[in-house]
């Protein structure tokens, strides 16, 4: 083939031109598609590129009580992270800053790791910095490079320890928690809440974050501002607390002791006051707590950690003979007016074992109702028995005495009553148990430990009349629905409300009468064999159109009519208004010899199985 002859080179020529012609259409093709069709993409990216976003953390909601006073709210504090274009950047600012911040070793090495972990973000080196560290940095920003200096919300807390069980605290979510997915829509540095209402109701409290974007140039270096999108605050929180209420159940506690008052109102089942003793600074929380004082915390022996009202179980003494009196009534074994067979004369012989009463002389022959008013242990130990441990198990499971009560707040624990014999199978063995079983449980010992709050659940039976209990509840939404169980009849509860009259009146808890004030209720002393007894009282008023319902458990009290007078105190201010003044002088008294002792609460350990020596001594 000749090459150079004269049609080779023109198809040649053509090919040649097509082929340029292609190139060329393909390279404008290309750029059009980039300058026009993809610009608004690339305009986006570039933009990104040179723009590096901040989170600004949303205020979380406030939390009010059923008046609308703050109990949580939100204040000012600052919060100073670095963005460096490069590692080598990072950890010079970072080692400028060490010095003036007050970092230690650990806190460095925590932020280092930080960074690493998202090399191309702000990287947080101290939340809720104090002033003189902000001063300090801020009179060196020139030196600090890629320092973000910005204010953010601190929660706060306004009464402290008054309210620590209820509300809990907030802290940083850790980096098991983002990958467990157990907290949703929270990323990694944010405060979510520990414990109480900030946890329960943490995705309503969080909000939602706000972006402030900052200009870097092509090397990372911090060139400006490029404006913000605003963090949207978190719903405020409604409670039914009244925090007025709850001041004055701290001041009436005793001081010095442990235990825990709930104070509910059994309509509705909102819960008015729940205070736990001792308690906790939930603000020390804030920006990190001191290592020492959670030791001190964890390591104590008075628990201030624990909230005593949903977590703590005890044995429920006489209070538990309501119980017991109206699942008897219900099944039809007895009536308000039915004597037992043996009389009290101080105690109850059963088969070799002897059964004690508190009072040593006796109560005589005793009706139900003025067994009830008394606390006659001997007229319930035979009742335990007309009415059958079987039967006992069976009811209470029924009623829900087992189960925890669904107030809306985390950590709650159930009681620990036996669902059947097998229990006792299991811990004593086939052989090992008697019906002294029976007789223990009737009198609210033994095997059985109840939560402050399922006994205020209970006794809202008969504040109610309907034979209704409602769910607990701190959150006074009107839109959550409040169901109702039906447990019994009006008429038998109705009939042992008026009985409840009588012990304050003329019974156990009478040296609490409040004047001009119908008050029912009921006191108990659980047997405790780790040291002095506990001290129950359970009470409502007023009798005719019960509006409150308030429950106290105090360890090492001694006496149930010992609690009694504060608790009706309490009920009192609720009912009279702040300028009730009690018409009696009532103080605390206890035996020099009754320190209080450390006692494994929500362990088997709390059960007494043994009564020969002591049973419940209610005064």
């Amino acid at each position: 083939m000749n090459w150079n002859h004269p049609h080779t080179l023109a198809r040649r020529e053509r090919t040649a031109t097509v082929i340029i012609i292609g190139v060329f259409v393909f390279l404008a093709g290309a750029f059009f598609r980039l300058q026009v069709l993809g610009s608004d993409r690339y305009a986006v990216q570039s933009r990104q590129n040179r723009l590096r976003p901040v989170v600004l953390p949303a205020p979380r909601g406030l939390i009010v009580d059923r008046n609308g006073i703050v109990i949580a709210e939100n204040v000012p504090s600052y919060t100073i992270s670095i963005l460096a274009p490069d590692p080598k950047a990072f950890r010079s600012t970072l080692d400028s800053m060490a010095t003036w911040a007050n970092l230690e070793p650990a806190q460095l090495i925590d932020i280092v790791q930080r960074y690493e972990r998202s090399p191309d973000n702000p990287v947080m080196v101290m939340r809720d910095a104090p002033f003189e560290v902000v001063a300090a940095l801020e009179e060196r920003r020139p030196s600090l490079k890629g320092m973000i200096m910005q204010t953010e919300p601190k929660r706060h807390y306004p009464y402290g320890e008054l309210v620590s069980h209820l509300l809990g605290y907030v802290g940083e979510i850790s980096e098991e928690e983002m990958e467990s997915g157990g907290i949703v829509g929270a990323r990694l540095g944010a405060l979510v809440g520990r414990g109480g209402l900030e946890a329960e109701y943490d995705e309503r409290l969080r909000g939602f974050d706000g972006t402030r974007f900052v200009v870097v140039d092509a090397l990372g270096r911090r060139i400006g501002g490029g404006g913000a999108l605003e963090a949207r605050q978190g719903d405020t929180l409604h409670t039914a607390l009244d925090i007025e209420l709850q001041k004055y159940v701290a001041d009436q506690f005793p001081a010095d002791r442990r235990g825990a008052v709930v104070a509910m109102d059994p309509r509705t089942g909102e819960i008015l006051a729940m205070y736990s003793a001792p308690s906790f600074d939930p603000n020390a929380f804030i920006g990190g707590i001191d290592e020492d004082l959670w030791d001190e915390w964890l390591s104590s022996e008075d628990t201030p950690l624990l909230n005593r009202a949903i977590q703590g179980i005890y044995p429920p003494a006489s209070p538990w003979k309501l119980v017991v009196a109206l699942m008897a009534l219900e099944r039809g074994v007895v009536e308000l007016d039915t004597k037992m067979p043996v009389q009290c004369t101080g105690g109850y012989q059963y088969f070799s074992r002897y059964f004690r009463c508190w009072r040593a002389s006796g109560h005589g022959h005793l009706t139900l109702a003025e067994a009830i008013e008394h606390s006659c242990d001997v007229y319930f130990y035979q009742l335990g028995l007309k009415l059958g441990l079987d039967s006992t198990l069976l009811q209470g499971a029924e009623w829900g005495l087992r189960e925890k009560t669904g107030v809306d707040l985390p950590g709650e624990v159930s009681p620990a009553f036996p669902a059947s014999t097998a229990y006792f199978d299991e811990l004593y063995g086939p052989r090992g148990w008697t019906n002294a079983v029976t007789l223990n449980l009737a009198i609210g010992q033994g095997e059985n430990s109840q939560t402050l709050i399922s006994m205020v659940r209970f006794y809202a039976l008969f504040a109610r009349g309907d034979g209704g209990v409602p769910v607990p509840r701190l959150v006074a939404d009107t839109d959550v629905p409040r169901p109702v169980a039906i447990l019994a009849s009006a008429e038998n509860v109705l009939a042992l409300r008026d009985v409840l009259e009588m012990v304050v009146q003329s019974g156990t808890a009478v040296r609490s009468r409040v004047a001009n004030l119908r008050i029912a209720g009921k006191t108990g002393t659980a047997q405790n064999s780790h040291g002095p007894n506990h001290g129950w009282f359970l009470g409502f008023a007023p009798v005719d159109d019960p509006q409150i319902v308030v429950g106290a458990i105090v360890e090492f009290g001694e006496h149930g009519s010992a609690v009694a007078p504060f608790v009706n105190r309490i009920i009192a201010r609720h009912l009279l208004g702040p300028d009730f003044q009690s018409d009696r002088s009532i103080r605390w008294v206890l035996p020099a010899d009754s320190a209080p002792q450390s006692v494994p609460i929500g362990s088997d350990s709390s059960f007494v199985g043994n009564v020969d020596n002591a049973a419940d001594r209610t005064r």
